[in-house]
């Protein structure tokens, strides 16, 4: 684990994370502003609003999906296709071109999936539905009842993930993180209220983490583990979720992940004076990326540095920030400088598609 000063200058010393060399420690977390085409294929404006944020330390580009039935929302990318795998390729050279990095996040959403948006029923761990409507093409309409995954659908799912990972270094990625978290599958598969399993993949947490180990090793085999990296959110309840467990599932998927040589561990909404993140930081030996909890209602006016010097204190060496750089295409620039922040526009953070609250936010240089 590498000691950091807890200083504000440490958020801006340079960092190793697996092949690569971070500028500093500060890296865009994944947002999914469903500007791709129905089909899945990240679009020019998609390669703009990138590129416009590529100061970024490294760029966690949004959730893609690694099979049709993995689609959570409409508009949503994917990883799949040769025609997706082109879409973020013109990405990745757009990024590339302004001197930045891009992992890729490849998401399954479980039972948050819709027969609306995807054609397919979901799957899922279980039987049972997500407990809130869900956004599709019409609108919010009711979530449906996922189909049971069999052992097949397991076996193939895992070598979706993998395909998907080759497909994202074939696009230009330098590597992916396998998502873990937010309630969509592999979170799905963690917790008691979404798994009640009695097969190998259910009930014990011994059990109930092996989908996520398979998922991890298989990525990592495939493209090589330093190319890797996995999203987790304890605590967090998005999507109905409930994990009954957590102070025993996280330690134990720790334990079994342990000496993979992955290139980094990603804590989303991580406390510091949480018992379960001291516990992570103290059993992972990786790089550790945290995602701090920052005010929903507002981005902090110093842009999110506060919050990150502490989970820097906390053993933290990289910091991902979402909101702040959706909104500040110069985040970086603005806190070396102490330079106030944008706020984002809620009203066109999702579903709304076109420029307004994705590439129209503007500079420094453009309002001074």
């Amino acid at each position: 684990m590498t000691n950091v000063a807890t200083s504000p200058r440490a958020l801006f010393e340079p960092v190793a994370l697996g092949p690569l060399t971070l500028p500093h420690r500060l890296v865009m977390a994944p947002l999914t502003r469903n500007r791709a085409t129905p089909e899945g294929v990240p679009t020019p404006l998609m390669a703009t609003y990138y590129a416009q944020r590529a100061s970024a330390g490294l760029i966690i580009a949004e959730a893609s999906t690694p099979n049709p039935v993995g689609q959570t929302y409409p508009n949503i990318t994917a990883i799949h296709s040769p025609a997706q795998v082109e879409g973020w390729r013109r990405v990745t050279k757009a990024v590339r071109a302004e001197g930045g990095q891009m992992f890729l996040q490849i998401q399954h959403g479980g039972r948050a999936g819709h027969p609306d948006t995807s054609g397919l029923t979901p799957v899922a761990p279980s039987p049972i539905a997500l407990p809130e409507t869900i956004h599709t093409p019409a609108g919010r309409v009711p979530s449906v009842v996922p189909r049971e995954m069999t052992t097949e659908d397991i076996r193939t799912t895992v070598a979706d993930f993998a395909s998907a990972a080759r497909n994202a270094i074939h696009a230009g990625f330098e590597g992916v993180e396998v998502h873990s978290a937010n309630g969509h599958l592999l979170h799905q598969f963690l917790g008691e209220g979404t798994n009640r399993r009695t097969d190998a993949y259910g009930g014990p947490v011994a059990h109930r983490i092996r989908f996520v180990v398979e998922v991890t090793e298989a990525v990592a085999a495939e493209i090589g583990p330093e190319r890797v990296g996995l999203r987790i959110s304890p605590w967090s309840t998005v999507n109905g979720m409930v994990e009954g467990d957590t102070e025993e599932i996280y330690p134990a998927l720790l334990a079994a992940l342990a000496g993979t040589g992955l290139a980094y561990l990603h804590v989303g909404y991580a406390d510091p004076e949480d018992p379960v993140f001291q516990r992570i930081r103290k059993d992972w030996a990786g790089t550790l990326i945290a995602n701090p909890i920052l005010p929903k209602d507002r981005i902090p006016e110093d842009g999110g540095i506060a919050q990150a010097e502490r989970l820097l204190a906390a053993g933290a060496e990289v910091i991902a920030l979402g909101r702040p750089f959706l909104a500040n295409p110069d985040l970086i620039r603005r806190m070396r400088t102490g330079a106030p922040v944008n706020q984002v526009r809620d009203a066109y953070m999702m579903y709304v598609g076109g420029e307004t609250g994705y590439t129209d936010y503007p500079t420094l240089d453009a309002v001074g």
